[in-house]
């Protein structure tokens, strides 16, 4: 392995902090290893005493500085952050630069703000049991990332993986809503996903058409009741992003963690920490090299449409082999095995399309691998795989993720280190291939605590701008006001436009994000109403409005118009199948109506012109207020309507 004169050396953590985030990694990176770690750290950093003086006056003569990174009352953030919400199962919005906390989108999980998981319209895209109730109610959500078009987001789609459940989500970006979700046949731990950026063969299209997925935890394939190791496999999944069905998948060994994709759209890539294929966490750092495996599409579809495929368990999807066995021959290989340093996590793409940097996790590198040297091994002009790695510089302790700037620098989270490092690609390179006066390293910047994900503005795409960097940190300890024992978590806005990283702004975060990505507003093009004309179920005149039995079965049709129902009551029997229709007649921005029904657990809104319904059970005699929930007038108390249930 090749090693940059630029070892860490400069800026360190104070010697007592990396003396035991050393003995952290040492042990393995354990959980009582890491938690002696964490122990130990926040002995000497520890949260001030209740009544103890605030930090206000230490910083009082950088308080301009930091001002002008505040967004001032009436003003717009400049960019948008589209952030996971981790096992909340949900997707959250932030303006940047303020942090301001814009909206949350439910995804995977409930929600009663909205009636997510309640009403008919979420259950159908959320999938259901035969009696009706969602099959799943819980997520954890890992990556979001949007679609392109000439290697920019075109603000049409964004998507998110649910790793829990094995499904893949899809959100319109003109109402920030989900209006799809696939479950993915024969995998566990769906973590990584990327959108494609345009097709590997036909560059008329230069626009999203697929979604890869990455399945991180192998399993016996089929998974029927029997446990033997040897057979346990992973697959990587494609997905149509437009119909949001399955293409195809390929079996892999090891397993897959995180995804990227190509600019050109011939590769999409898989870093994997588990080619050991090991049960035990212990087995899974047994080898000091692990593997970024690339796949080629353009032959993956090739074989499919060949028929040279094969399913498993039922599932209709077509699977290739991708196993290493199986592709010895660069020109007929479906897949590629770069060997990296050790357990990596994370993979990314420079914004120039010619790198993918591939951390090391438990080795302190990030190994930098050429674009084009693969698809040179692809057709036979590689003689091993290991040659597309041009760059493997020593950044640090824990090396987890990379973004990149336009000035060529990439920017890795250093979990052990609580570090970002700033490094820059050229550089290493040339300290890769024998140069001693190649300085890799450019800067560092203390987070505050333990960063898991980072990322650019733009820097996903070939507008990387080199403004912001974020950093979503793990851990808080003492950098807010203490809420109990679950802490909110911390993400850092760091200014990356000059020379040297500043810190700028502390953003608090409710637990749990993983990865985000910032995006320029003007990007972003919403509705702020709905066409009622999309609703089949529509009830678009009042004179609608009515109670219509079928046997045991009711239809409830309803509008709301501030500050009334077109119901002042409707009349249900014990038992009915009640299914209720409300359509928001109003056409003012902003002016969503609620409806719910107490005892009956039933909660949701209708934003302006859009129609929602619920479907029940009338099984508790009374009387029983249907109230709006969502304040919309002077007289939003007075808006209300009887249902009245009769014995």
């Amino acid at each position: 392995m090749a090693q940059d004169d630029n070892k860490p050396l400069d800026n360190l953590p104070d010697p007592g902090r990396r003396k035991f985030l050393n003995t952290a990694a040492l042990v393995g990176l354990s959980g009582a290893g890491l938690s002696v770690g964490l122990s130990a750290c926040n002995k000497k950093e520890s949260a001030p005493a209740a009544g103890a003086p605030s930090a206000q006056g230490e910083v009082k003569g950088e308080v301009g500085e930091f001002g002008k990174y505040e967004v001032p009352p009436g003003q717009l953030d400049d960019y948008y952050s589209f952030s996971s919400g981790g096992h909340s199962g949900e997707v959250r919005i932030y303006g940047i630069p303020s942090g301001r906390e814009l909206k949350r989108i439910p995804v995977f999980n409930m929600d009663a703000l909205v009636g997510w998981g309640i009403t008919n319209e979420s259950k159908a895209i959320l999938g259901t049991k035969p009696n009706g109730t969602p099959k799943y109610t819980t997520g954890d959500t890992h990556h979001v990332h949007q679609s392109y078009v000439d290697g920019v987001y075109d603000g049409k789609y964004m998507f998110v993986n649910d790793k829990l459940h094995s499904r893949l989500a899809r959100v319109r970006m003109d109402t920030m809503e989900c209006d799809k979700i696939l479950e993915l046949p024969n995998v566990q731990g769906f973590h990584g996903t990327f959108t494609d950026k345009r097709d590997p063969v036909d560059s008329k299209i230069n626009y999203t058409t697929r979604v890869f997925c990455g399945g991180e935890f192998a399993i016996p394939l089929p998974n029927a009741g029997t446990d033997d190791a040897s057979k346990y496999r992973s697959l990587f999944s494609c997905v149509n992003s437009d119909t949001m069905e399955m293409m195809w998948q390929v079996l892999i060994d090891g397993n897959c963690d995180l995804v990227a994709t190509s600019y050109d759209g011939k590769l999409a890539a898989t870093n994997q920490y588990n080619t050991e294929m090991g049960v035990h966490y212990e087995d899974m750092m047994a080898a000091e090299m692990d593997a970024c495996l690339f796949f080629n599409v353009a032959r993956i579809e090739e074989a499919v449409k060949a028929g040279k495929v094969t399913t498993i368990a039922g599932s209709k999807v077509p699977v290739v082999d991708g196993t290493r066995a199986s592709n010895k021959d660069p020109k007929t290989a479906l897949t590629c095995t770069v060997p990296i340093p050790k357990n990596p996590h994370g993979v990314n793409i420079s914004p120039d399309g010619k790198y993918y940097a591939c951390s090391g996790k438990l080795s302190p590198t990030a190994s930098v691998i050429e674009h084009d040297l693969v698809l040179k091994w692809f057709d036979g002009e590689l003689a091993n795989p290991r040659d597309a790695v041009v760059a493997e510089p020593e950044i640090g302790l824990g090396p987890l993720h990379t973004g990149f700037d336009n000035k060529g620098n990439a920017y890795t989270t250093l979990f052990l280190d609580s570090q970002i490092v700033k490094w820059n690609v050229a550089e290493a390179i040339k300290a890769y291939k024998g140069d001693k006066n190649a300085k890799a390293v450019v800067d560092r910047i203390d987070v505050h605590y333990q960063p898991g994900h980072g990322f650019t503005s733009m820097g996903e795409t070939k507008d990387s701008d080199g403004k912001y960097f974020i950093s979503d940190n793990k851990f808080s300890k003492d950098r807010f006001l203490p809420v109990g024992p679950l802490h909110a978590e911390t993400a850092q806005l760091i200014d990356i436009s000059g020379d040297k990283m500043k810190l700028v702004a502390d953003h608090s975060v409710y637990s749990e994000p993983h990865d985000s990505i910032i995006v320029r507003r003007d990007i972003i093009k919403t509705r702020q109403i709905y066409n009622m004309d999309e609703f089949p179920l529509a009830v678009k005149d009042p004179k609608e409005s009515g109670v219509f039995r079928n046997g045991k079965k009711v239809t409830v049709k309803l509008t709301s118009q501030a500050p009334t129902y077109s119901l002042r009551e409707f009349k249900l029997k014990k038992g009915d199948e009640v299914t209720i229709i409300l359509t928001n007649h109003d056409k003012v921005e902003d002016l969503t109506h609620g409806f719910g029904i107490p005892k009956y657990d039933i909660q949701f809104i209708v934003n302006p012109q859009e129609t929602k319904s619920v479907t029940f059970i009338a099984d508790k005699p009374g009387v029983y207020w249907c109230y709006c929930t969502n304040f919309c007038h002077a007289l939003h108390l007075e808006m209300r309507t009887r249902m009245i249930v009769e014995a």
